[in-house]
C-alpha cells in the first residue's frame, strides 16, 4: 500500500485519536485511505530521550514480530513503519475481551477459535507474552479473535540457548494460562481436569523461571 500520509501531517490526516500519548506512551492514530482504516502507533510526540531510545526499540521490535507473523487470520495486517518512530496496522472493528466482559459472557466458540490462533503463532515461533491484559484481545464484529500490540512479543530465535529455552518455553505456556484464565470466568465447565492442573501445577523450578519471567516482562511491558 502507498501512504499518503507522514508523521509530519499525522494530525491533519488522521480521523481520530484513539489514545493520547503520555509520558511512556505513543499516541494512537485512526487513518483512513483508500476505504481502509488503519491504526498509526506514533512515539514521534514523546520526549526526545524515550522515543528515540525506547520508541524506536519498541518500534523495531514489533515490526519484527509483525513480519514473522505473516499473514495468520486474527492478526492485523502490517503496513509497515515511518521514521522509526511509529507502525501502521489494520484496523479492527470490534470490542475488547475487557469491554465484552462488562456486558456479558463469551461464548465457548470464542475460545476455540482463540486456541486456534495462538497455536498458529506459536508454531511461527513467537510468544505474545501480555495476553493477561484482556484489551490485547478483540472480538471482531464477526464473533472471530484477534490479538493486538506485539511490541513484548518474544520469538524462540531469540531464545535459543539454555536458560532462555526455558524461559521461553515459559512463555508460551502463559500464553496458553491466559485462555484457561478466560475461560475460568467465561465458561468453567469447559475447561478440562488437565487444564486445571495445569494452571495450578507451581513447581520449585517454575517458580523460579516466572520471577526470572515476570521480571523480563514486566520491563518489556513498562516500556511498552
Amino acid at each position: 500500500m502507498c501512504l499518503y500520509f507522514t508523521l509530519g501531517n499525522l494530525p491533519q490526516k488522521s480521523t481520530k485519536v484513539l489514545r493520547p500519548s503520555t509520558s511512556t506512551r505513543p499516541i494512537i492514530w485512526l487513518v483512513e485511505q483508500e476505504g481502509k482504516r488503519l491504526v498509526v502507533k506514533d512515539f514521534s510526540h514523546n520526549r526526545f530521550f524515550y522515543r528515540n531510545l525506547f520508541g524506536r526499540f519498541l518500534i523495531w521490535r514489533e515490526a519484527k514480530a509483525y513480519r514473522r507473523l505473516g499473514r495468520i487470520k486474527g492478526i492485523p495486517r502490517y503496513y509497515g513503519v515511518l521514521d522509526g518512530l511509529a507502525i501502521i496496522t489494520e484496523f479492527i472493528d470490534g470490542k475488547t475481551v475487557k469491554q465484552i466482559e462488562k456486558e456479558g459472557h463469551l461464548p465457548p466458540s470464542f475460545f476455540e477459535k482463540l486456541k486456534d490462533l495462538i497455536d498458529a503463532f506459536h508454531k511461527r515461533g513467537i510468544a505474545h507474552c501480555d495476553l493477561k491484559r484482556t484489551p490485547n484481545v478483540i472480538v471482531a464484529s464477526d464473533g472471530n479473535p484477534y490479538i493486538l500490540d506485539w511490541a513484548a512479543s518474544v520469538s524462540s530465535s531469540e531464545c535459543k540457548f539454555y536458560p532462555l529455552t526455558k524461559i521461553y518455553d515459559r512463555l508460551i505456556r502463559d500464553d496458553e494460562m491466559a485462555v484457561i484464565k478466560m475461560k475460568l470466568r467465561h465458561v468453567p465447565e469447559m475447561v478440562t481436569r488437565r487444564e486445571r492442573a495445569l494452571y495450578n501445577r507451581r513447581s520449585p523450578a517454575e517458580n523460579f523461571m516466572r520471577s526470572v519471567r515476570d521480571k523480563l516482562r514486566q520491563w518489556l511491558q513498562k516500556v511498552a
